[in-house]
C-alpha cells in the first residue's frame, strides 16, 4: 500500500468528529444499514489490499472504485480512511484542497446536517492534513478530483430538490 495512504490512516487513528464517541449521539447511524440498503465506505485506491484476507468484510466493485461493507462490526483500528474522515471529505477546488461536509453524509449523520461548526476543530484540521497529503500522489489526487465532481453533482441535486 502507498506510504502516504498509510500515513493518512494513521493521522486519524485516534481522532473522531467529536471529543467523545459521536456514535452515542445517533446510535452509530453511519455503521448501520438503512432498511433495504447496504451501506459501506468507499475505499481509497490501494486500501483494498488491507481487507483481502480479513474476515467480516465484503468488497463490492462500484463505479467510483470499491465499496467496503463491514456489517457495522469492524475492529476500530481496521477502519478504512473514508470511515475515519466521515462526515467530512477533502476535495480539490481551484487546484487546492478544501475540507467540506460530505454530501453523502447529510442523509445519515446528524453532525453532517449541522455542518463543520459542530465538529472538533482538531478533527477538521487533521482531515485537511490528510487531504493535502493525499493530493501529492497522482492516483489519490485523481480519486479526490472524482469525489469532488460527485460532491458537486450531489450538491446541485440537493439544491434542485430543496434539501
Amino acid at each position: 500500500m502507498n506510504e502516504d495512504l498509510m500515513k493518512a490512516r494513521q493521522i486519524l487513528e485516534d481522532l473522531t468528529p467529536l471529543k467523545t464517541d459521536c456514535g452515542r449521539c445517533c446510535g452509530a447511524a453511519c455503521c448501520r444499514d438503512a432498511e433495504g440498503e447496504v451501506n459501506g465506505m468507499l475505499l481509497f485506491p490501494g486500501e483494498e489490499d488491507l481487507y483481502e484476507d480479513l474476515d467480516g468484510y465484503t468488497m463490492t466493485p462500484v463505479p467510483q472504485g470499491t465499496l467496503l461493507v463491514c456489517g457495522g462490526n469492524c475492529v476500530r483500528q481496521e477502519r478504512p480512511l473514508s470511515c475515519r474522515i466521515f462526515p467530512l471529505l477533502p476535495v480539490i477546488r481551484d487546484g487546492q484542497v478544501k475540507t467540506v461536509t460530505d454530501q453523502r453524509a447529510k442523509g445519515i449523520c446528524p453532525l453532517a446536517r449541522q455542518g463543520k461548526n459542530a465538529l472538533d476543530p482538531e478533527f477538521i484540521c487533521r482531515v485537511q492534513e490528510v487531504g493535502e497529503l493525499l493530493a501529492k500522489d497522482d492516483i489519490q489526487r485523481r480519486f479526490l478530483e472524482e469525489l469532488t465532481a460527485e460532491q458537486d453533482e450531489l450538491r446541485e441535486l440537493r439544491k434542485k430538490l430543496g434539501m
